[in-house]
């Protein structure tokens, strides 16, 4: 039902679609977002964001997409690769050809309702800092850079949110049901 989980005659939050992660590489990157992000800024655990801003009212819609999508993949590989400066922050950079795929997938089925921002080239990135002061952040991108091996994590599911202005609300969890890539 379109709109689900409003209780007004206000327009639908709009929904955000991220990917969820195994529990060590979830751990891993929560604990340096935790130390690293401003606090003040930090609403949201870490997350690898697919989509910013979809319509709210297509809310039934997209989770019978998200649902329809993890039942048919395995959990997805990922290739923590490297690390990318955002100029007031710190992202991991993700090689993810699966990942990439299932994205492009979706954001063909949902071309109508993109915003330039969800319709421009994805770049899969997990971000540990943001909105930082720009000596702060370049320091923590140099020790990051300094200590940085790269690692392999695994993609488990969708999570839908909807954006309520500051810390999301979950709006559901579609796990990875699929066989698992040999």
């Amino acid at each position: 039902m379109p709109g689900a989980g409003r209780t007004d005659d206000r327009p639908a939050p709009p929904l955000i679609v991220t990917l969820g992660f195994d529990a060590a590489s979830f751990a891993t990157f929560d604990a340096l977002r935790r130390r690293h992000f401003p606090p003040a800024r930090n609403h949201l655990p870490a997350h690898l964001t697919l989509f910013h801003h979809l319509d709210g009212e297509e809310e039934a819609a997209i989770a019978a997409t998200l649902r329809e999508a993890s039942l048919a993949r395995p959990p997805l590989p990922l290739a923590v690769a490297g690390l990318r400066f955002l100029g007031y922050g710190s992202a991991f950079a993700i090689e993810a050809p699966a990942l990439v795929a299932l994205r492009q997938d979706l954001a063909a089925r949902w071309r109508t309702m993109l915003t330039p921002q969800d319709a421009s080239p994805f770049r899969p990135h997990v971000t540990i800092q943001n909105k930082a002061p720009a000596g702060e952040a370049k320091a923590l991108f140099a020790c990051l850079q300094a200590e940085f091996t790269p690692f392999d994590a695994t993609g488990t599911e969708l999570l839908l949110w909807r954006y309520r202005g500051g810390p999301w609300e979950a709006a559901g969890a579609f796990p990875f049901a699929g066989r698992p890539l040999a």
